[in-house]
């Protein structure tokens, strides 16, 4: 008598890595980036990398147009 494992295919969803609104660089997972809604219209989620944080670069909504550092 012969046993038959039947295998369910695995499911893997792609996640995507937020990409900082200055640098447009990916923010990995173990980076400490930020992430707020634009203090202007509050309707956009900013992201903001560690370096761009510390360096002041600044960052503009695309939505309403505001720049902050």
């Amino acid at each position: 008598m012969e046993l038959t494992v039947q295998r369910k295919p695995s499911i893997v969803d792609v996640v995507k890595m937020p990409i900082c609104s200055s640098c447009n660089r990916p923010i990995t997972p173990w980076e400490k980036g930020v992430a707020f809604l634009c203090p202007n219209c509050g309707e956009i989620v900013i992201w903001r990398c560690a370096s761009c944080r510390k360096l002041g670069v600044p960052y503009k909504c695309p939505k309403c147009g505001f720049e902050g550092p």
